[in-house]
């Protein structure tokens, strides 16, 4: 059985973000169940939040998906870890907007809002979540395949 064109999106955005975060020393996790520990940081993580539907032309249905990458780094001595997030995000968010088709499986990616959390636990820690909205279409009766 294929997998759902959602899936497929969220396959597609994972694997944009995987040589971004090999280039600067973090990794990709997608929807990690438990928190990131100091040697899994920095990192890129992407959670999946909405899938809504916004029409129903004929036997179409367009959706919005809306999927949240969080860069995540902690203080390493040289970078404040705002400024290690912040430039993991940046990179981030050049490579989902270099193709906002995914290779034709997305109508257009835009970009929703962005937070910054600091926290200070056993070391300083710096979230910077930004939203993404991904505009895609399957049909009516089966999600697997493009609209």
């Amino acid at each position: 059985m294929p997998n759902s064109i959602r899936e497929q999106i969220l396959q597609a955005v994972t694997g944009l973000l995987l040589p971004v975060a090999a280039a600067a020393g973090a990794q990709v996790r997608r929807s990690p169940p438990t928190g990131i520990t100091r040697e899994q940081s920095p990192a890129l993580l992407v959670f999946p939040e909405s899938d809504a539907i916004t029409q129903r032309p004929n036997d179409r249905v367009e959706r919005q998906l809306v999927v949240r990458v969080v860069a995540l780094a902690r203080e390493t001595g040289s970078d404040a870890p705002e400024v290690i997030a912040d430039r993991l995000l940046v990179a981030a968010h050049a490579a989902l907007l270099a193709d906002v088709n995914l290779n034709g499986l997305s109508l257009g990616i835009g970009e929703l809002d962005c937070e910054w959390d600091v926290e200070d636990a056993d070391a300083t820690a710096a979230a910077i979540p930004a939203r993404y909205q991904i505009t895609y279409r399957t049909l009516a009766a089966d999600l697997s395949i493009r609209g």
